[in-house]
């Protein structure tokens, strides 16, 4: 299993943000709903790694339904 960190900034004017490592694709995206509480979020990046582990299943499960798993 990975190590999983949360990295949270506060500015001195109050804008914060949040770093999630080690979540992967749709479990990555529920941590930082959980996060954000009634805030409004103004700006999302998923990074690269949120689309890669994605990917990679998606071919996962396509290569098991091509050798009739």
């Amino acid at each position: 299993m990975s190590r999983k960190t949360i990295t949270i900034e506060i500015d001195d004017q109050g804008n914060s943000s949040i770093d999630l490592e080690g979540f992967e694709g749709v479990g990555c995206a529920e941590v930082a709903k959980s996060f954000h509480g009634g805030d409004e979020v103004t700006r999302s990046v998923k990074k690269r790694e949120f689309h890669l582990r994605a990917e990679d299943k998606t071919r996962a499960a396509q290569s098991s339904k091509a050798m009739g798993a």
